[in-house]
């Protein structure tokens, strides 16, 4: 007779082989979807400027591994206060890489920024070029530069940016310390701030792991446009109010269940 497993190791060994499923999957499709984004792109960029439908595309790529993931569940609320056109500076707390598959649930036209190493991913990195998104390097300050003035083209242009103000996940799922940058566009661009509540999403894909949960039940919640001609001109009362909005939303959701 062979030896039975305690049930953790099998619960663990269960974890990893959908995993290998899930990774595998995820690479075959990005080599088919990528071939779609490309077609897309050229079909579209003759009328389509700013890359509303090719990121509409991307959308659905993301959410493509919930849509045939039956242990992955979202449940996304307040979409209806994005717009599909003009500025606006979307911020969201950041809890894990799948956060960023979770987000593009929101299917509304922005901009991400994203680490400059994203973009130098096969297939994913290579359709977030396509769509023309924001890269970053962390900590160099030319690249915030950049980064910055790479925004400001695309709200004058009256398309969205998303940005998770933390800069990178938290690894507790608690929200860390907000940058500045986000603030600083919404109020010298004077367009509104959004912020997005995420929830839930650290058990998709946990930092510096690849072993993904077994069943996710992750939920998005979008809050009302903050008006940035409020603070005066002050991002850090800017920064600190819309933080301590997302903590208590956060807490809120999570209360809920």
């Amino acid at each position: 007779m062979g030896v039975e497993l305690p049930i953790h190791d099998r619960v663990g060994a269960i974890r990893i082989l959908f995993s290998m499923a899930f990774w595998t999957f995820l690479a075959l499709s990005s080599a088919v979807l990528f071939l779609g984004a490309l077609l897309l792109w050229a079909l579209t960029r003759p009328f389509d400027a700013n890359g509303r439908v090719l990121h509409l595309y991307s959308c659905f790529w993301a959410q493509l591994y919930f849509y045939v993931n039956p242990m992955w569940h979202l449940r996304v609320e307040g979409r209806e206060r994005l717009p599909w056109k003009g500025a606006a500076v979307l911020v969201a707390n950041h809890e894990s890489l799948g956060d960023i598959l979770v987000l593009f649930g929101l299917y509304r036209p922005f901009k991400w920024v994203s680490k400059a190493e994203n973009f130098k991913l096969p297939l994913i990195g290579w359709n977030m070029r396509l769509n023309r998104y924001v890269p970053l390097i962390r900590g160099d300050r030319a690249s915030i530069i950049q980064m910055m003035a790479g925004c400001r083209h695309w709200l004058a242009r009256g398309v969205p940016i998303l940005m998770f103000p933390e800069g990178t996940r938290s690894h507790d799922g608690q929200v860390k310390a907000f940058k500045d940058g986000a603030f600083t566009l919404s109020i010298q661009e004077r367009c509104p701030l959004i912020p997005v509540v995420l929830t839930g999403t650290a058990r998709t894909m946990p930092k510096h792991g690849l072993v993904l949960q077994q069943a996710v039940h992750a939920r998005v919640r979008v809050l009302e446009p903050i008006d940035p001609a409020g603070f005066a001109g002050d991002v850090h009362a800017l920064r600190d109010h819309v933080r301590d909005l997302i903590i208590r939303e956060k807490a809120r959701m999570d209360a809920e269940g």
